[in-house]
């Protein structure tokens, strides 16, 4: 499964993902909002794509415009409001264990710049917190993220199940975020998000 499948996968499961929606020609965005645009390809390399990140309306449209004439037909271009990221990382869930990996902020600070506050290690259908492994700061991430991540892991688990009993893997990438405003200021509670899904 490529980043293309994951987006509709998100769809389809029971899990708190970004809106996106299909752009195209037509697409009218919110000048009052910053927003994320990004292409996915059905085939090849979907690594490294372009994308447009946090911009204003113009911006996502002048370059949601420019994806569309370089991946028409080979893909999709996908946008949605952008939100400020407090925490960010991966769910990396195979069938022995799932690894939540944590960084402060953007997930670029952990896929880009190879930072990261914790790991946390745990086993599957363990019951015992003495199994469970913690490097860095163990106390990163609050007890009821941590709670809330493994939930989200098991009904991840739970759709993949036939990919993982084939030595597969499913990576999440996921931020704890706010809604934000044309001028970068927080709007609103906090909540998880997820925004890529991909097998390994």
């Amino acid at each position: 499964m490529n980043k293309y499948m994951g987006f509709y996968e998100m769809k389809g499961i029971s899990l708190p993902t970004v809106p996106w929606r299909l752009f195209t020609q037509d697409t009218e965005l919110d000048g009052g909002l910053l927003w994320s645009v990004r292409v996915a390809v059905e085939n090849s390399s979907d690594l490294n794509l372009p994308r447009a990140i946090g911009v204003n309306a113009s911006e996502a449209m002048r370059q949601g415009c420019e994806f569309l004439g370089n991946y028409q037909g080979k893909g999709i271009v996908i946008y949605y409001p952008y939100f400020i990221a407090q925490k960010s990382g991966v769910l990396d869930i195979d069938c022995r264990r799932t690894v939540i990996e944590a960084v402060e902020k953007d997930l670029w600070n952990l896929v880009t710049y190879g930072r990261k506050n914790v790991s946390i290690i745990v086993p599957f259908e363990t019951t015992d917190e003495n199994d469970v492994q913690y490097f860095g700061d163990r106390d990163f991430l609050g007890d009821d993220e941590i709670s809330e991540l493994l939930r989200y892991g098991s009904v991840l688990r739970g759709r993949f199940r036939g990919k993982l009993s084939e030595d597969g893997s499913i990576l999440a990438e996921w931020s704890y975020a706010y809604s934000t405003d044309i001028m970068h200021e927080p709007i609103g509670e906090r909540y998880l998000v997820f925004y890529e899904l991909r097998g390994l």
